[in-house]
């Protein structure tokens, strides 16, 4: 896919020639110049030597709504059953939020008792605590103007000003993107929702694409019912040629759509998309071979729509999204749709034109209903008013269930089916929920989290490591670089386990990098074993641990990011720095 380098790339525009690679490393205890920990500070218990659980939270977002589409409030953890594979898993963490407010924050095995003679129906809480990273939201806003025209286009984004300015949840980050077959980052996450607001004005002035695709619609299907032309073999060739158009076209559109889901990889918390089209197909030229099947009465002529299926790959961007906690709200913003056999351009094709239209329409929607339906959002489908809608993705933002289970090792990679219920069956009571999730290994993670820490400023250091630079010196081939890095990591702040005469550390680093246009190199793994004298070991734990490495990299702005992971206390830290290599 091309790259638009005038703006903020996403982690799929990569790879451009960015080269990275460990050359050595060389690590020594230094002297710190902090003060050494008080007895408050002393070294956490560790586990018994050989002993390691990695434990990971998988949350499943629940919208509860009643038969009107209100929000059903004040259900606990026991009001919920949750299956996997269809075996019912515990629920190890609660979250409840109610108008953008905190309810039952923590794990259910916490609750808060009433007090003796008050009347209280549901505990909760009298002010709202800091929301956790896990429960964070982020809204990205996703104009593909390459499947829209410019009114249906602008008639939506009037009304998502007005979402962004009225219903967003205070503290949600919001993102603006557009697609032009390049994917563009047109105002990166802020918690300020009146830039992004702002931004979609820029977009009104640009080209809707769809109006193009109208018309070639017509042109085609013109060709099919044209009294002259009674060869099926070419009616039937250029009818090929123009699924194959579309169909390409629908690759790259759903290639932009698989890259900025993947970027979401290493973002903690939720992540809902309200993405804005005119539909998708999925199967490109449906219509138009049933159209042929129609004048030919040759029904074997629809075998060909199979070649342009995107079933698969709308599952696969499911699936993806699904990994990643991402909610697609979709948006037709045709609106009400009318058939074009109802005009008097097309009116003479044939009896049959009307089921053909509605043939299209369906086949437009269907992905728009899956990517909605398959990750617990909503299709906002066949209405001119977006107000009403739009609102209804802002309860859910703003008021929704959290339930939190372990998964274990064993199941890493594999795609696993979810199923959500209420433990007491109520009449005309909805649950919307994405339908499954595929967890990550902790080594797939904290590659996603360094690239996170890149892409959008994701930082957080609880071991309180430091990254150093040092002068890049010229290297064979045109414009590369030895850069040296130093990372610094606090002794104190990890876990040790006591073997004989030494006390055993594992640490990990994950180390990318990205230029100034978007150019990412692979994450590269480094394993760094800490043995340390046990008869040292208190001393230690007032220094700083120095690992130096180098790195191959092109001239230029720099920005790198390191991820360290204590691998027996379990514990993260991002950081990055920019540096400029070279010249």
């Amino acid at each position: 896919m091309p790259v638009d380098s005038t703006f903020l790339p996403l982690s799929a525009l990569l790879r451009r020639g960015l080269l990275m690679v460990l050359l050595s490393a060389l690590a020594i205890p230094l002297a710190s110049t902090a003060q050494a920990p008080d007895e408050a500070a002393a070294p956490v218990e560790t586990p018994p030597l050989g002993e390691r659980v990695d434990v990971n939270v998988v949350n499943i977002d629940v919208y509860v709504r009643d038969r009107d589409g209100q929000p059903i409030t004040g259900l606990e953890a026991d009001d919920f059953v949750l299956e996997v594979d269809d075996r019912e898993v515990p629920i190890s963490n609660f979250y409840s939020v109610e108008d953008g407010r905190a309810v039952v924050p923590g794990a259910v095995a916490i609750a808060a008792q009433p007090v003796v003679g008050e009347q209280v129906e549901r505990p909760v809480t009298t002010t709202a605590p800091e929301t956790p990273e896990d429960q964070q939201s982020h809204l990205v806003v996703y104009v593909d103007n390459f499947n829209l025209k410019p009114f249906n286009r602008n008639r939506v984004l009037r009304a998502a000003r007005g979402f962004l300015r009225e219903d967003v949840v205070p503290g949600t980050r919001v993102m603006l993107v557009s697609y032009e077959r390049s994917l563009k980052v047109r105002e990166p996450f802020t918690e300020d929702v009146s830039k992004v607001s702002s931004a979609l004005y820029d977009l009104e002035d640009l080209t809707g694409f769809r109006v193009r695709a109208d018309s070639e619609r017509r042109e085609i299907l013109s060709t099919v019912f044209e009294e002259e032309l009674d060869s099926q073999f070419y009616v039937s060739g250029r009818v090929g040629q123009y699924a194959e158009s579309i169909y390409n076209d629908m690759v790259f559109t759903l290639d932009a759509l698989t890259e900025l889901v993947t970027s979401f990889a290493g973002l903690p918390g939720r992540k809902a998309i309200l993405y804005v089209s005119e539909g998708l197909p999925l199967r490109p030229a449906e219509d138009i071979f049933h159209a042929i099947s129609d004048r030919f009465r040759d029904s074997s002529v629809l075998l060909e729509t199979h070649r342009y299926d995107l079933t698969r790959r709308y599952d696969s961007l499911v699936a993806l999204a699904n990994a990643h906690r991402v909610t697609f709200y979709t948006v037709d913003a045709e609106g009400l749709r009318t058939y074009s056999s109802m005009e008097a351009a097309t009116a003479s094709y044939y009896a049959g034109a009307s089921r053909i239209d509605s043939q299209y329409i369906s086949n437009q929607q269907m992905p728009l209903r899956l990517l909605a339906g398959q990750t617990g959002g909503i299709a906002i489908l066949n209405t001119n008013g977006f107000d009403e809608p739009l609102d209804r993705m802002a309860a859910d933002l703003g008021t929704y269930y959290s339930l939190g289970f372990i998964s274990s090792a064993q199941e890493v990679g594999r795609y696993r089916e979810v199923k959500v219920r209420l433990r007491n069956k109520q009449r005309g009571v909805d649950l919307r929920y994405r339908d499954g999730y595929r967890d990550r290994s902790i080594a797939q993670r904290m590659r996603d989290g360094a690239v996170a820490a890149l892409q959008y400023g994701l930082e957080k250091n609880p071991l309180e490591v430091t990254l150093a630079g040092g002068e890049a010196t010229p290297h064979e081939g045109q414009n590369q670089f030895l850069m040296p890095l130093v990372v610094r990591i606090p002794i104190g702040g990890l876990t040790f386990l006591p073997t004989g005469d030494v006390h055993r550390g594992r640490v990990r680093l994950y180390v990318a990098a990205q230029d100034l246009e978007g150019g990412l190199a692979e994450v590269q793994e480094v394993p760094v074993p800490i043995d340390i004298p046990t008869a040292e070991i208190d001393i230690a734990r007032t220094k700083l641990y120095e690992y130096r490495l180098t790195l191959l990299m092109r001239g230029g702005r720099q920005t790198v990011a390191v991820g360290v992971r204590d691998e027996i206390g379990a514990a993260a830290s991002f950081v990055t720095a920019s540096t400029r290599v070279g010249v």
